[in-house]
């Protein structure tokens, strides 16, 4: 299996130039662009605008999430020796599973540097295999920034290591079992569960640190400028009025308020500016906003996303803190019954980002897997 080459640089670049030319609702479009043509982007565009109408067949062939995980994830334990595999794999039941963190601290799980070459590739398909080719860019940029913060810090490469990042598999994989995995080190956690042939994610989990790269050769690149920028889209889109009730606090939060935590919760939820009181213009700044987190993830999955995005219509509510110019420590959440986005920059002179997509019963497959112990147990007689 031949590794990616990824040119983080001009990633960061053409996002940048073309982020401005987004027209409000159709984040899809953008990403095919961006990614010359991305077929996770053109294949759910294309499912999303068809559905319903006799596509012919033959357009596309949709391969389904749960089976490219299941290959995936049973490739790379196959290729693991029995030391590895005892380090890379729990129970599914383990509490372990929902042990999940976004900070650089020690971590079970199997890392890349414990790894051998041909290992790392097949670590690397699992990895994409749980995200679209946008979000799999966003992951492994996230990742190589390591490397930056080594050079900024001096580090010896203990603590900033783009191979500190731990791969872990709870049960055992299979296309109609119940099991999950998990993908996380410094500023990425992403964790999935999969019952009967369905697979979801969350927490989810993307930060950047530099937000954006200010010195050496890689300088300008921003691993995460669409989820920033568009969250300054939302508010500037806003008048003054509504302005003043989007914005909670004038001081931005020191982090995510959801921080680690296993089931995402508020207090005085919900708070800021509902979407029902947002004019055309402004309610599609929003919508682009939470489609970009909802692709970050492949076909299925972004659809289960998009379909919590539709049910919530106006339902939602957009909360800022900080200040709303350019360079301000600023944060924001998108929050609906079912859903939570978080973003803050505040960290280091705002300059680290820390986003996630939160399910309030979803995380960790909760309501998957209540659905699939309730059918499990119905009597067979009613």
């Amino acid at each position: 299996m031949e590794s990616r080459r990824i040119e983080f640089p001009n990633w960061s670049q053409v996002e940048g130039e073309l982020m401005c030319q987004v027209k409000r609702r159709s984040f899809l479009s953008l990403s095919a662009t961006i990614l010359g043509g991305s077929l996770v982007a053109g294949k759910t565009a294309h499912s999303l605008q068809n559905a319903g109408q006799g596509a012919p067949a033959g357009v596309y062939h949709h391969v389904h999430a749960v089976s490219v995980m299941t290959e995936t994830a049973n490739r790379f334990l196959a290729a693991l020796s029995p030391e590895q595999r005892a380090k890379a794999t729990f129970q599914f039941s383990d509490d372990e599973r929902m042990n999940w963190h976004f900070i650089p601290k020690e971590r079970k799980g199997l890392t890349l540097s414990e790894m051998s070459p041909y290992q790392r590739h097949l670590a690397s398909a699992l990895l994409a295999a749980g995200l679209s080719q946008t979000g799999y860019i966003k992951a492994v940029t996230i990742m190589s920034l390591e490397e930056v913060l080594k050079a900024l810090e001096n580090d010896s490469g203990e603590r900033r290591n783009p191979e500190k990042y731990h791969f872990t598999v709870f049960g055992t994989p299979s296309d109609t079992g119940t099991w999950g995995w998990r993908v996380e080190g410094h500023h990425l956690s992403q964790n999935y569960t999969v019952a009967n042939g369905q697979a979801v994610d969350g927490p989810s989990f993307f930060g950047s640190n530099p937000a954006e790269v200010r010195q050496g050769p890689r300088k300008g690149l921003r691993a995460l400028a669409g989820e920033d920028d568009l969250g300054f889209e939302v508010i500037h889109a806003l008048n003054e009025p509504q302005q003043k009730i989007a914005i909670v606090e004038p001081k931005a939060y020191s982090d995510i308020l959801t921080a680690a935590s296993r089931k995402a919760a508020l207090q005085r939820q919900p708070s800021g500016l509902q979407a029902a009181k947002m004019n055309p213009r402004q309610y599609d700044a929003l919508r682009a906003l939470a489609e970009l987190y909802a692709f970050n993830l492949p076909d299925d999955l972004a659809e289960r996303r998009m379909d919590q995005i539709n049910k919530a219509g106006r339902d939602v509510y957009f909360a800022w803190a900080g200040g709303i110019k350019p360079g301000d420590p600023h944060y924001y959440r998108v929050q609906t019954p079912s859903f939570l986005i978080e973003l803050d920059d505040t960290q280091d002179n705002a300059n680290h980002i820390h986003s996630v997509w939160r399910d309030f019963n979803g995380d960790f497959g909760g309501d998957l897997l209540k659905a699939h112990y309730e059918n499990s147990h119905q009597d067979p007689k009613g």
